[in-house]
């Protein structure tokens, strides 16, 4: 049978592609996918045991069997977390309010449209290119998505963050293609009758985005470009989820 395969951030810049198909017998796992992949492409070895795979656009564990035809997409830790200073697919009534877009963020606009009059806090994260990174100046940075899965993962954010904080109303946008130093990256707004509830929504779906929304960053400087290295995946969504035994094929 034939994957195929979509390849993103430090992958594609090693593969010098972004796409590819992979032959393998039937009825084989992603694990089984992986250790073929590696086979094929072993500059790609080193990144294996950091990677999250998903399978048609959710992420799947190691055991998962593929099928003819199956999008496979290899995806390295996402743009990054703290360090760098719910059912798959769901869509809630905010989707309207969740996006991924290549032009300016209009914060004043998202948070006029999310605040209502029983409303008692909104809370807005704006996420800013800065000018530098660990003492390099930064030029720009270049921002890519694995998009219709970003896109759901933010719907599936906004829609837990509605339920596990009593928050009434979300928007969450982010930015994609070339950002500029002092643009906005990620907007975030909260809106809830408390302020204790949009503040921890708020810091619960920046953190969690994070770690697990298929995002990447290119940082630029005077000597050249990195792609931002990113915290890793959560357990549960690793492809070397502990006891599940695919650690013991990593290259």
């Amino acid at each position: 049978m034939h994957v195929h395969v979509l390849l993103f951030g430090a992958l594609k810049d090693l593969r010098a592609r972004e796409t590819e198909i992979v032959e393998l017998p039937e009825k084989s796992t992603v694990a089984e996918f992986l250790r073929r992949f590696v086979a094929i492409a072993p500059q790609v070895g080193k990144y294996a045991g950091s990677l999250a795979i998903a399978v048609n656009r959710e992420y799947a564990l190691p055991t998962h069997v593929l099928h003819e035809g199956d999008e496979v997409a290899l995806l390295p830790p996402v743009s990054g977390g703290s360090g760098d200073d719910v059912p798959p697919g769901h869509v809630d009534s905010t989707s309207e309010l969740i996006r991924l877009q290549r032009e300016p963020i209009d914060a004043s606009s998202l948070v006029a449209q999310v605040k209502e009059g029983e409303d008692g806090a909104v809370v807005v994260f704006d996420g800013i290119v800065r000018n530098n990174t660990r003492g390099r100046a930064t030029l720009f940075l270049d921002y890519e998505s694995y998009e219709a899965m970003a896109l759901s993962q933010m719907q599936t954010l906004a829609h837990d963050a509605q339920q596990r904080f009593g928050v009434r109303r979300t928007a969450l946008v982010h930015r994609l293609g070339r950002l500029q130093v002092g643009e906005s990256s990620v907007l975030i707004v909260v809106a809830a009758a408390h302020r204790a509830q949009a503040f921890d929504a708020c810091r619960w779906i920046i953190d969690t985005l994070k770690k697990t929304v298929p995002i990447w960053k290119k940082e630029w400087f005077e000597d050249g470009a990195v792609w931002a290295d990113g915290e890793p995946f959560p357990e549960e969504i690793s492809i070397h989820k502990s006891g599940d035994g695919a650690s013991e094929n990593e290259p």
